[in-house]
């Protein structure tokens, strides 16, 4: 593990550059990446900095997967979003494929990973999202490896 590098935030605008800084200084080009926090915090606002950050679309264009689960990012994919916060089941994880996306050549972002903690590789980043206040927001950032 690597120092953690601290950010806050103070506008949705300003965790979408965050994220688009994230995109192109600090996560690699394919690897798991565990977005973690209470609902509200930021996550899906992170993930559509670092989708356009890495052209695989437009903010506009990301959004929660809380229902559909998974969302597909660029052509070829590069991006793939995944929410776990409606699952209470390792089973129904399972049942995703995730670890077939982690062997992509493309980032997997998971919101509520922290939930089923068995299924992620040791190499991934997590990114630790907590509010304080109404708009701000504070970041810890940590790559993780394998000891």
């Amino acid at each position: 593990m690597t120092e953690p590098v601290v950010r806050t935030t103070t506008s949705d605008e300003e965790t979408i550059e965050l994220g688009q800084w994230l995109s192109r200084e600090f996560l690699p080009a394919r690897g798991l990446v565990l977005l973690i926090g209470d609902l509200g915090a930021g996550k899906t606002t992170l993930a559509k900095g670092i989708a356009e950050g890495r052209g695989a679309a437009p903010r506009d264009d990301v959004s929660s997967p809380t229902f559909p689960l998974i969302h597909e990012y660029g052509d070829p994919v590069s991006v793939y979003h995944i929410d776990l916060y409606r699952l209470d089941e390792q089973r129904q994880v399972e049942a995703l494929g995730i670890d077939e996306l982690l062997d992509r050549e493309a980032l997997v972002l998971v919101e509520w990973g922290e939930r089923f903690p068995r299924f992620w590789p040791a190499d991934r980043v997590e990114i630790r999202i907590t509010a304080s206040g109404a708009d701000q927001r504070n970041f810890r950032i940590e790559r993780r490896t394998a000891v």
